[in-house]
């Protein structure tokens, strides 16, 4: 059967933190069926940079001029995390396909919002949780899948520094919505693909001590209670130095696994605690959108879907309505 034409994409804001609008453009670029044909943002310098960079494409200063303009049959959303919402509904409501850089929205009902416009529409949505394919994640799900430490019953994911850029909108709590919803996103979402089981509660516990001059949480620590028993302990600090934590501590019923700079695996073995040092696999981001692409235009199943990503922003709302009540708070959704 012949494959389907060239998948025409664009992108809504080409911001120049982390150069995100190029590293999406260039990887799907680089799957060979792809072709971004449009970019829009509010500030016409990065337009221009955009322009630089791709050149021939069209710009815009708004995605509602895009959507009404534009040929683009998938829309990647780069844009602030309290404008993920609307904006994707907006891609959606007009027939286009959307990626929406993580996190994928503020709130469970945001996150409901998007996937009802997705079902209304028949599009796909997802969200780049590229992180999947880190070396070190895949390296875990590769041995806890082997059964090599047995049922896991304990997920340890701790990210700490001291310090704290105060001055721009990832610092500022009613854009960013909090802590946890930058990199607590990826290790949450980690987490959970890491447990074969619902989440029955989350209990959570913030600190605001340091950092006066930002509206985000200083520290943001989740206890995610499984229904199979398990919990899960993801913590995102700007008030501590990590340099002798590892990232990972997890356990299971035969062994652990304790993952930092290098990643060991500790089993009993005739009696005696073995420990093994085993090697990371590849780190492939690229396959992220190897699988959007591919389920466009193939039909292949999709990996990061929008239920799965939203399970991570269900735990996170969680999070902040018990640290603020002092109370344990059920997940919805699950």
């Amino acid at each position: 059967m012949p494959r389907k034409k060239t998948l025409k994409f664009a992108v809504c804001g080409y911001g120049g933190a982390f150069s995100m609008g190029k590293l999406h453009s260039d990887q799907l670029h680089q799957t060979g069926r792809a072709e971004l044909v449009a970019v829009c943002d509010v500030d016409r310098s990065r337009l221009e940079a955009a322009e630089k960079d791709f050149p021939g494409i069209n710009t815009y200063t708004s995605l509602g001029r895009l959507l009404a303009n534009s040929d683009a049959e998938m829309v990647i959303i780069i844009t602030p995390h309290n404008t993920h919402a609307k904006l994707a509904v907006q891609a959606l409501k007009a027939g286009r396909h959307v990626v929406v850089e993580k996190p994928m929205c503020i709130t469970y009902a945001q996150a409901r919002a998007m996937m009802q416009a997705a079902k209304n529409a028949r599009r796909m949505l997802s969200v780049y949780h590229n992180r999947r394919w880190d070396a070190d994640y895949v390296t875990l799900k590769k041995i806890i899948n082997s059964g090599k430490i047995g049922e896991v019953f304990s997920v340890r994911c701790h990210m700490a520094s001291f310090g704290m850029k105060t001055d721009w909108w990832r610092s500022d709590k009613k854009i960013s919505g909090g802590c946890l919803y930058d990199w607590g996103a990826h290790m949450v979402d980690w987490t959970l693909g890491l447990v074969p089981s619902k989440v029955d509660s989350v209990t959570g516990f913030s600190q605001k001590l340091v950092w006066k001059q930002a509206t985000n949480e200083d520290e943001a620590r989740a206890l995610i209670r499984f229904r199979n028993g398990a919990v899960g302990d993801v913590m995102v600090s700007h008030i501590r130095d990590a340099r002798n934590e590892p990232t990972w501590r997890i356990m299971g019923t035969k062994g652990d696994i304790c993952c930092g700079s290098n990643l060991q695996v500790a089993t009993k073995r005739k009696g005696r605690l073995v420990i093994e040092y085993v090697p990371f696999e590849k780190t492939d981001w690229a396959a992220y959108h190897e699988n959007v692409v591919a389920h466009i235009l193939d039909q292949r199943k999709l990996e990061v879907t929008a239920k799965s990503a939203a399970r991570a922003i269900a735990v996170i709302e969680a999070q902040a309505k018990s640290a603020k009540t002092g109370k344990s708070v059920k997940v919805p959704g699950e």
